[in-house]
């Protein structure tokens, strides 16, 4: 089992940059696939970025690709969520996720969520 806490979001302007953490306890994301997924006020969960398990790979969502970058250090246990040129579109609480095995885009797979981190993007 594993308990993951997230950090870092804020209120920002359109073009701005954040960084979101998610710090876990108890395991090791290597041992899980880790994913970010976000939740506007309103709209399903939907998956942002992922951790492939066993392979290092990366994921991206058609929405985030070439502005978000997921990243992780592992001696800190920290996933990371580096967010560039935001848009008012890119508000929502967003939440890490982890589960065991192969990563997958359905927020309904995932066994273990932080708590969220609330991200607003004005414009």
């Amino acid at each position: 089992q594993v308990q993951l806490v997230e950090s870092g979001g804020g209120l920002v302007q359109a073009g701005d940059s954040l960084r979101l953490s998610c710090a876990a306890s108890g395991r090791t994301f290597s041992a899980y696939a880790a994913t970010w997924f976000r939740q506007a006020p309103g709209k399903e969960r939907e998956f942002v970025a992922a951790f492939t398990w066993g392979l290092g790979n990366t994921v991206y969502a058609d929405s985030v690709k070439g502005r978000f970058t997921i990243s992780r250090d592992n001696a800190k246990n920290t996933m990371y969520l580096q967010m560039n040129s935001l848009k008012p579109e890119d508000t929502a609480i967003y939440y890490c996720a982890a589960k065991r095995g192969t990563y997958s885009a359905r927020s309904s797979d995932y066994d273990y969520w932080g708590q969220g981190t609330q991200v607003t993007v004005s414009s």
